[in-house]
């Protein structure tokens, strides 16, 4: 009965499992189809196909795989461990794809080394460099610091020698003539000077006349002997004025020159022999002066003063202003002479110096007389004044 009931409930259920695994082999596992979908294979039904292995993109080369752009392969054998800059071209390092390594460092060559035996042809080359000497080798600075030095007059004995101690070793002779050598090579040496300032002719109303004026030095820088000449007279007369200075001059400064002498007239009037007191020198801005008051040996006292300035036009070209002025403490009938102002003379003169030691001159020049000087030279036919025209040269030696 039991066996009945079994067998009538397997012949019920039976059909419906056929039905389901209908066209399945029974005791073998489902075979791969190629319309295995997840789903069926999840349950067994069926087994999906196994996915084919990626290959590497067969344009992956070990460059760019080192650029990161593509991957190789595992256990490719030429892929490096890292990637180096061996491998980075020019071309890579200008698109930004890499860097080219930095230039290795030119090395810097050694500075020479310094050496004692160094010569100074071998430095100038640069071939070595000569060791410093130095100042204080094989001093004790040290102990020198340390030493004050105390500030005192200099002993007695310093100057108690003989003052020409060198006449000892050499001589007295040798030493004195030692000394006169040095003296004059130091400006004790005699200097000479022959000026003619003025030799000129002078056209004027009626008769011409001449000048000459010069003045000649020989000595040292403090003392000299001055000699002064001057000569004045109409072409075709006696020498109107002529005069002769005997000076002693002593410098009594940089620019002036104190002088005394004698001073002897041989002119058309009577002679007279002067005492002579003057100076002469250089005013600020170099204006000469020349100025002496004068004692006859009849007791007049005179006076003479001039003036005059190189105003140089160029190196050459000077023109010269002079200015001279008579004086005289008493009236001098014998001499012709007023008292006070007795006569002066203006004038200006254009030199030329074709050198320094000769230069002629042209210009104008006016004198006049006045007072009783005037009136004792038209009383003698001569002219109390008057503009003259000059042309002369001016020359030293």
């Amino acid at each position: 009965m039991i066996r009945a009931s079994l067998l009538l409930a397997a012949t019920t259920l039976a059909p419906p499992a056929l039905a389901q695994h209908s066209g399945h082999p029974s005791g073998a596992s489902p075979a791969p189809a190629t319309s295995c979908t997840p789903e069926h294979a999840a349950m067994g039904h069926c087994k999906m196909p196994e996915p084919a292995p990626k290959s590497a993109p067969p344009t992956c080369t070990p460059e760019h795989a080192a650029m990161g752009h593509c991957k190789l392969p595992e256990g490719h054998a030429s892929l490096p461990s890292e990637p180096a800059a061996i491998v980075c071209t020019p071309e890579h390092a200008a698109m930004g794809h890499c860097k080219l390594p930095e230039p290795a460092a030119e090395p810097v060559p050694a500075a020479p080394a310094a050496t004692t035996s160094c010569q100074p042809e071998h430095a100038a080359m640069g071939h070595c460099e000569p060791a410093a000497v130095d100042p204080h080798a094989g001093h004790d600075m040290g102990a020198a610091q340390q030493v004050e030095i105390p500030v005192r007059p200099a002993p007695a004995e310093a100057l108690a020698g003989p003052a020409d101690a060198a006449d000892a070793v050499w001589g007295s002779d040798a030493m004195a003539r030692g000394r006169s050598i040095l003296r004059k090579e130091h400006g004790d040496m005699t200097v000479a000077k022959l000026l003619i300032d003025r030799a000129e002719q002078q056209f004027r109303k009626g008769r011409d006349g001449y000048v000459v004026d010069a003045q000649g030095w020989i000595g040292g820088d403090i003392d000299k002997l001055w000699l002064k000449t001057e000569v004045e007279g109409d072409w075709g007369r006696k020498v109107e004025e002529a005069e002769v200075q005997a000076l002693w001059s002593h410098a009594i400064g940089p620019w002036f020159d104190l002088q005394a002498g004698l001073r002897g007239d041989f002119g058309e009037g009577p002679n007279r022999t002067h005492l002579a007191l003057g100076v002469q020198g250089l005013l600020p801005y170099w204006v000469e002066v020349d100025g002496a008051l004068f004692l006859s040996s009849k007791g007049e006292v005179t006076a003479r003063a001039e003036a005059e300035y190189d105003l140089r036009i160029t190196q050459k070209l000077i023109v010269q202003p002079r200015v001279e002025a008579g004086l005289s403490a008493q009236k001098v009938g014998e001499l012709g002479l007023g008292s006070g102002l007795t006569d002066a003379a203006l004038g200006v003169r254009l030199r030329y110096e074709i050198s320094p030691l000769f230069a002629p001159y042209a210009g104008v020049d006016y004198e006049r007389a006045f007072g009783a000087t005037r009136d004792y030279r038209r009383a003698h036919g001569e002219r109390g004044g008057g503009l003259n025209l000059v042309v002369g040269i001016r020359t030293w030696f």
